[in-house]
């Protein structure tokens, strides 16, 4: 397999990866799969009851390989190409006469449709007849849905289907329809023609009303010849909106590319209607049937690892996520019924209903934190946006005041301790359970009702007297002898740790740290956490030790935190040794808040965003392109001596004026549409305008 040259945004091989699993997806917000692959996922179907659900199987009429004739073969030149540029899979045969490729691609503005494209061109003189085989092995079979074939539309296929079993007792089957355009088992340029271009659609719909009419609109597209330009030039308006690119290394630049390219692929169009978002999976859309990908159920991997770099270049997408767990909060309520609380909590895996869907029990019992993540995904959405609608009408509030809820009815008061207590749970360390006091759940928990008391007086709603006695009274261990943070009651340093958890106190999660307790926490749990753990762990070290401004080990820990892709495609997987989850969404989310929220010094507050940039060993610049912010979106770019933030012309419906308050020089620069401003090498915040002499709320540097 061949290196992608200077170019990170194009993905070359030779051939295709031995291990099928590593094969790039094709995916939108509502259709994925991988190509070469038989089997297409729709978000939100799922089949199987209670821990049994997963996405269904739908037969891919994609999976088709374009080959030329055998005694060709010899002559010609093959490659294929990822090209996140246009969100494309490309795979070419090149001859002595003619030149053959093969498009596929998931329709970014149609996200119902997938599509892909053969096109022959003639390259030597002559008038022979070029022939090229398409080998497809579609069957119209799945172990998951009801199956039936129906009458022709405009001369497409068509298959309608319900699946076999709901998520829950008296659920709905939900209905699967789908057309698609027949392939012939070869295509022919006649002798007259010097180049040709087929297109083959699927469409998948929930009603057959919805599949036709999703149909003729990509079939109108097509007669006019601008199907494909249509996703091509959307592609490139996300990308003229949205990137995270550095001077350095080209490994480092095409993960970083391959990384939010997977991400965003799994999110709608800015501005797209009618979107509902089902969560996503730590594996996306293109993974996610039985026993494959934690089976397409939504963990607090969305909501810590992916959201806060959805939320800062695509905040209607982050207002999704958030939409989906409001709509599974009657599934929450229910979790926590049956376990014995009040109030909310949000299911270890969810699918559907948002009940807890988890095969082995003692997972969605303990690992409670999930409801914490959920709640920052909210606070951080609600500093970032202002959005008051959502909490007010929309149900954001119910979901912040149910978890809050829940946290005070799992508590115990300890009178020896005089303190409040959470016994019996399972930290992010699924290594220990069954421990007391985990302190990374203890620490959201005081978070999560220190927030939700701020919301209801913006809401102007009562608070009760429970939520910040709990916030004010909750354990958090901490060994001031060692000066580092217990991973729960007992816990000694060296016992060996899955994944990151106290490293996460200051980022992802807001809690104030001294740098020696920030170092010691780095150090500690360094020596203990296992090389075998998953891949989103490393990048939180990486966080850390820029936050110490310590290059040398921030490179190392970054370097390890992008080990796991899987070439030529870039697909990541969960663990080092290829195993777990593949197209590791959560793995990229870490890794891009690396990157993100690592060298920048980005950290969403009630008072603005703040930065402190820092570049790693080996990075001398770095530069985001559409940072959202309440509104405004801006790009943000730094080198080792200088800062430079322009706010984008055309700022959102009322967005505030913003201005850059400079910790350093202890000045405020104004940050106007259309105009660009730098300055030195500075921490500082990015914030609404104040006038002269006033102080934003929560100003002090360095606290949430």
């Amino acid at each position: 397999m061949e290196d992608a040259g200077e170019d990170p945004t194009v993905f070359t091989a030779r051939s295709l990866p031995s291990d099928p699993r590593l094969l790039a997806t094709v995916t939108n917000a509502y259709l994925g799969t991988r190509v070469y692959h038989d089997t297409l996922h729709v978000s939100g179907v799922y089949n199987g009851a209670g821990g049994d659900t997963h996405r269904a199987l739908l037969p891919s009429p994609l999976n088709v390989q374009l080959e030329a004739p055998a005694e060709t073969g010899r002559e010609l030149t093959e490659t294929f190409v990822l090209d996140t540029n246009t969100g494309s899979f490309l795979h070419t045969l090149e001859g002595p006469s003619f030149q053959a490729s093969q498009r596929i691609y998931a329709h970014r503005t149609l996200p119902h449709v997938m599509a892909f494209t053969v096109s022959i061109t003639r390259v030597a003189m002559g008038s022979w007849p070029i022939t090229v085989l398409l080998r497809s092995a579609f069957s119209p079979e799945s172990p998951d849905l009801d199956l039936h074939l129906g009458p022709d539309f405009q001369g497409a296929r068509y298959l309608m289907a319900h699946t076999l079993t709901p998520e829950q007792p008296g659920g709905p089957q939900l209905e699967v329809h789908m057309l698609w355009t027949p392939v012939p088992p070869a295509l022919t340029l006649g002798e007259s023609e010097e180049d040709q271009t087929w297109e083959f659609l699927t469409v998948v719909g929930g009603s057959q009303a919805e599949a036709q009419l999703c149909f003729t609109e990509a079939l109108q597209l097509q007669v006019g010849g601008t199907l494909y330009a249509a996703h091509a030039r959307a592609w490139a308006q996300l990308w003229a909106t949205c990137g995270l690119d550095v001077v350095g290394p080209l490994p480092l630049r095409q993960a970083l590319r391959g990384s939010l390219y997977y991400l965003v692929s799994a999110l709608p169009q800015p501005g797209a209607p009618g979107y509902t978002c089902h969560g996503l999976s730590p594996g996306g859309l293109s993974n996610g049937s039985r026993e494959e990908c934690y089976w397409g159920h939504v963990f607090w991997d969305q909501d810590l690892w992916m959201f806060p770099t959805v939320l800062l270049f695509q905040p209607e997408a982050a207002r999704a996520l958030l939409e989906y767990r409001i709509r599974t909060l009657d599934g929450a309520l229910d979790n926590a019924r049956k376990l014995g609380y009040q109030g909310a909590k949000f299911a270890w895996e969810s699918a559907g209903s948002g009940r807890e869907v988890c095969p082995e029990d003692v997972y969605g019992a303990q690992e409670i934190h999930v409801n914490g993540a959920v709640v920052l995904a909210f606070q951080l959405y609600y500093h970032a946006t202002q959005d008051v609608q959502l909490f007010r009408e929309a149900g954001g509030w119910d979901v912040v005041r149910a978890v809050a809820e829940f946290w005070c009815s799992r508590v115990e008061w300890s009178p020896e301790e005089e303190e409040y207590q959470l016994k019996g749970v399972m930290p992010p360390d699924e290594y220990h359970s069954g421990v007391d006091n985990s302190v990374y759940t203890n620490v959201l928990v005081q978070n999560n009702l220190r927030f939700a008391a701020a919301l209801a007086r913006d809401l102007g709603r009562p608070v009760p007297t429970e939520w910040l006695a709990v916030a004010e009274k909750i354990k958090v261990p901490f060994d001031p002898r060692q000066d580092f943070h217990p991973e729960f009651d007992g816990y000694q340093p060296g016992e060996e740790v899955k994944q990151a958890d106290v490293v996460l106190l200051g980022y992802p999660v807001p809690f104030h740290l001294s740098p020696h307790t920030r170092r010691r926490n780095l150090e500690i749990y360094e020596a203990a956490t296992s090389p075998r753990g998953p891949a989103m762990t490393w990048s939180m070290f990486a966080v850390g030790w820029m936050e110490l401004k310590d290059p040398r080990r921030a490179q190392d820990f970054l370097e390890r935190s992008f080990a796991n892709i899987a070439e030529p495609f870039k697909v990541w997987t969960e663990n080092a040794d290829g195993s777990g989850a593949v197209n590791f969404l959560t793995g990229m989310g870490g890794f891009l808040q690396a990157a993100l929220c690592g060298f920048t010094g980005f950290r969403i507050t009630g008072a603005g965003v703040t930065f402190d940039p820092m570049c790693p060993a080996g990075v001398s610049a770095v530069r985001v392109r559409g940072l959202c912010y309440q509104g405004n979106r801006l790009d943000f770019s730094f080198s080792e001596g200088s800062v430079t933030i322009e706010v984008k012309a055309q700022p959102g419906p009322g967005a505030p004026p913003l201005e850059a308050e400079l910790w350093l020089t202890h000045t405020r620069v104004p940050l106007l549409p259309g105009h660009r401003v730098s300055f030195p090498h500075s921490a500082g915040r990015i914030q609404r305008s104040l006038p002269p002499g006033a102080e934003a709320a929560g100003s002090t540097p360095g606290v949430s």
